[in-house]
This record gives structure tokens, C-alpha cells and sequence, in this order.
């Protein structure tokens, strides 16, 4: 069991009274006589918001929350309620209610929901979390960062800098016999420059973080890195030109591009969607969706990043998951309701928004694994195309797994050199034909720097996302520049 969960336990005991015995008492009222599993999810919540604009800190946001959620499961119904109150009384009225709505049946055999499996983990041992550090500290950093990236270039008309960091005890007990906590540090640092040349402004941004202290970005000075990535993609863009439009061969950078691989391949590889057969991949495990040289994993076992947990928020602990296997598809990533209505194994991929939410698959740290291509090689073997560093936002139907992605940062690529900077470049695609697409892969993989956050049926939860360079053929591209 991860280091945390005594803390974790003894936290909500001291706090809020909850002890072994009432955790029994609740579970037992949940599960009446007709259930087949329950589970009680605690939470405490401690979030610290600061952010800088025009030369000055204009805004500090501190909040607390703490609540619990009772999921039952009765068959395939689940019901689940939740209080922000955390008391007795409480917990075994939301317990009677989730079981209300989830018991329309006379008894059945159990479901057999998965048993947790896999080692434990100590992934981010924080010692001190970013919601401890003293605020002059952290607003001193911001005026350092405004500072420093005004005096990169005359250019830089605005900075905009932010801290957002999370300190969440959770604390997971099951009808299983299971009862495990964690502690969850978060940080993560943003910074965005808007530079202005003959009227023409532009907006550059970057930053990161991950499961980290505030030592973090000082240490080594890594919040320097940020302001000059966010002025140096600003006063790229004042250059830029029009992006060209129609099908060439698209190069995707290292790192951040694996956003892409994320939103057109990833959602539809979550178990909830393939049990209810509207993702483009289902019922094609053993079958080849990929080109051969793709390997694609999630693992949220990666120490520090944004991505990692202990445990997911059901108490399994967090794996490393083979889904696409030099272009065979392996599996799907599972919570423990979708693992056992697919009888697959559990693979620590159920996660929640919050106490006030019912755990879902998500995904955790999601990348393709390194080829054995040299980048320069890549870039080489294009005559005309598009080279794309950085993604803004997108959009991906999950059934179709057709989607749309802007690139922040994009260049042409003309006999095999990068020249032009192009703005405007939208790709455009079906998630499973891309993969079966790529045709090199490099040996250059690059996680992103701890910025990603996914959304899925209202929910938002911290990803992490990762890619080597990667050349796929024939990609439709839209663009803004004049046919």
C-alpha cells in the first residue's frame, strides 16, 4: 500500500470522526441484502489559485472542500449520492439513497467485479505542498517572471503569469474489504506574452508542472524556460504566414503533439465506450488498428507527473498499459463497473472529478513509445508538408473518431527542410486510419511539461500526454492562406 494511507485514514478520523468501525457501519447500510458492491470515496480539497497581469498580482483565490461519495452497484444499475457534510448521520443517509436507486431487483449472483491487484506505489513524495509555501514567496516569483519576460525583447506589451496548486486527501473503502488512501500534491505554473510589431499582436504561451514542490520551478529556474518559450512562440507567430491547405505529409514534433494521440485515439480506447460499442474500436482487440511501428501505452505510474496517482479513485493501484502493441490493439483502459461487465482486468484507470462525481475510464500519462528514426532523418524525407510543434484545441467524435485539431505552432516543410512559419493549420482526420498512417517513428520521446487537463462527460481531471516524432502520410490539412 502506497506510504500515505495511514495519514490518509487517521486525517478523516481526526477531522471528521469517521473511524474503521463507522466505515463498516456505512458500507453494511449500503449494501443491504440485495447489492453486489459498495464503495465510499472521502475527499479534502485544498486549492490556491494566484495570477499576474499588467505588471501587477490582481488575483489570490483560496478554498477548501471536503465531502464523500457512496457508489452501489446491484447488477449492471449503479446508484450513487454524496454529501459535503461529513458526519454519521450523513454518510448513512447518502448510503440508503445510492442503494435505493440502485436496487430495482430481487437478489442476483454478484457481478464479478475485479480484485485489486498490483504494487504499490510512492510516486510524488512531496514533502511540502505548494499550498504550504509562504505567499510572498509565490507572488514574488510572478513579478520575477513579468520581470524577466519584458526583458527579452521591447516587443512584450503584456505578461500574464499564474500558479494553480491542489493539496486532495482522498481515502477509498470498499464492500471488498479494501481501504486505501492517498496524498495528492498538484502544481502548475503558466505564462503567456502578448508581443505587438506595426499593430500586428500576437500571444505565445507555455508553461508546466506536475505532482511537485515549489522548488520545482525555482531550483533550476525553469520558470525562465516558460517566459522565453511563451515570447519566442508570440514573435513567431508576428512572422507567420498563412498555412496552405490540402493532403500532404504532416510531421508531429516530440512531447505536447501528443495531445492529438490523446483526444482521436485514447477517449475511444476507454472501456466504457467500447462496452457500450460506440467507440471506433471496439470488438477489434487482436486486430491491427495501427501501422507497425506504433506502440502505444498509459501509464500512471511515472513518478511526479501531472498524470500519476497511487491509487486511481476507486483504490486500485495505478498500472502501465500495453493498448496498442506494434499495431495490434491489446486491450482498453478499464475502471472496475466497466472491467467487470467486460470481464477484463482491472487496469487503475477509474477516476473522478471529486467526491460529488461517479468514478469513469480515464486516462492517465498516455504516449506512443520511441521509434528507431532520427528526427532529422524524418523531417529529411519530406518534400512538401507541415511540421507541427504545438496544438491549441480540438474536437474528436468518439463513434466516428473523426477530428479537428488547431496547431499553435506549425512550419512548412520543403525539400526536407523546415522554413516558414504557418499559422492557421488545422488537421483533420479519423483517429484509427492516422495510426495505420505513420510511417516513421523517432527515437526522440518527449512527455509534455505537466499542462494537461481532460474533459469527459462534464468532468475534468489532470492527464499527461507524450510522442517521438512521428511522419503520417497523407494527412488532410486546412488552412487560411488564399487558393
Amino acid at each position: 500500500m502506497p506510504q500515505e494511507i495511514v495519514p490518509a485514514q487517521s486525517f478523516f478520523d481526526r477531522n471528521f470522526g469517521i473511524g474503521t468501525g463507522d466505515l463498516e457501519k456505512v458500507i453494511a447500510t449500503a449494501l443491504g441484502k440485495k447489492a453486489d458492491y459498495a464503495d465510499l470515496y472521502f475527499e479534502y480539497r485544498r486549492n490556491e489559485g494566484i495570477s499576474l497581469e499588467e505588471g501587477l498580482v490582481k488575483n489570490c483565490a483560496q478554498s477548501t472542500a471536503n465531502g464523500v461519495g457512496v457508489r452501489v452497484v446491484a447488477e449492471a444499475k449503479t446508484g450513487y449520492a454524496y454529501t459535503d457534510d461529513i458526519t454519521i448521520e450523513n454518510l448513512e443517509l447518502a448510503a440508503r439513497t445510492a442503494r435505493y436507486i440502485a436496487q430495482n431487483r430481487e437478489s442476483q449472483l454478484p457481478i464479478p467485479v475485479g480484485q485489486q491487484k498490483g504494487e504499490a506505489h510512492d510516486l510524488y513524495p512531496t514533502k511540502t505542498p505548494v499550498t504550504d509555501v509562504p505567499l510572498e514567496k509565490k507572488v514574488s516569483l510572478l513579478y520575477e517572471i513579468d520581470k524577466f519576460a519584458r526583458g527579452l525583447d521591447p516587443r512584450v506589451k503584456n505578461v500574464f503569469a499564474s500558479i494553480a496548486s491542489e493539496y486532495k486527501i482522498v481515502l477509498v473503502a470498499s464492500s471488498q474489504g479494501v481501504v486505501v488512501g492517498d496524498i495528492q500534491p498538484l502544481t502548475r505554473l503558466n505564462v503567456t506574452c502578448i508581443v505587438e510589431e506595426s499593430g500586428n499582436r500576437q500571444v505565445g504561451s507555455f508553461g508546466g508542472g506536475g505532482r511537485v514542490e515549489f522548488g520545482f520551478f525555482v531550483g533550476t529556474k525553469d520558470y525562465e524556460r516558460y517566459a522565453g518559450e511563451a515570447v519566442r512562440q508570440a514573435i513567431l507567430n508576428l512572422s507567420a504566414r498563412d498555412a496552405p491547405a490540402g493532403t500532404m505529409d504532416v510531421v508531429l514534433g516530440p512531447g505536447w503533439p501528443g495531445i492529438l494521440l490523446h483526444e482521436a485515439i485514447g477517449h475511444g480506447l476507454e472501456g466504457d465506450f467500447n462496452r457500450k460499442k460506440t467507440s471506433a474500436f471496439t470488438d477489434r482487440i487482436g486486430q491491427r488498428v495501427a501501422s507497425e511501428l506504433c506502440t502505444v501505452v498509459d501509464d500512471g505510474t511515472i513518478p511526479s507527473r501531472r498524470g500519476s496517482i497511487n491509487v486511481d479513485d476507486e483504490g486500485t493501484p495505478t498500472h502501465r498499459t500495453v493498448l496498442i502493441e506494434k499495431g495490434m490493439l491489446k486491450g482498453y483502459l478499464q475502471d472496475r463497473l466497466n472491467a467487470s461487465l467486460m470481464k477484463m482486468p482491472l487496469t487503475g484507470n477509474g477516476r473522478r472529478e471529486s467526491y460529488a462525481h461517479i468514478p469513469m475510464p480515464r486516462m492517465t500519462n498516455t504516449f506512443m513509445l520511441a521509434g528507431e528514426s532520427a528526427p532529422e532523418d524524418i523531417i529529411r524525407s519530406v518534400k512538401k508538408g507541415l511540421y507541427a510543434v504545438s496544438f491549441g484545441g480540438g474536437q474528436v467524435d468518439i463513434t466516428s473518431g473523426k477530428f479537428v485539431f488547431s496547431a499553435s505552432e506549425a512550419y512548412l516543410i520543403e525539400d526536407g527542410k523546415v522554413t516558414t512559419p504557418v499559422k492557421g493549420a488545422t488537421l483533420i482526420g479519423n483517429g484509427p486510419d492516422v495510426l495505420t498512417r505513420v510511417s516513421r517513428v523517432g527515437s526522440d520521446l518527449k512527455l509534455d511539461e505537466g499542462v494537461g487537463t481532460c474533459g469527459k462527460d462534464g468532468q475534468s481531471v489532470p492527464v499527461g500526454v507524450g510522442l517521438p516524432t512521428i511522419k503520417i502520410d497523407g494527412l488532410t490539412v486546412g488552412g487560411t492562406a488564399a487558393q
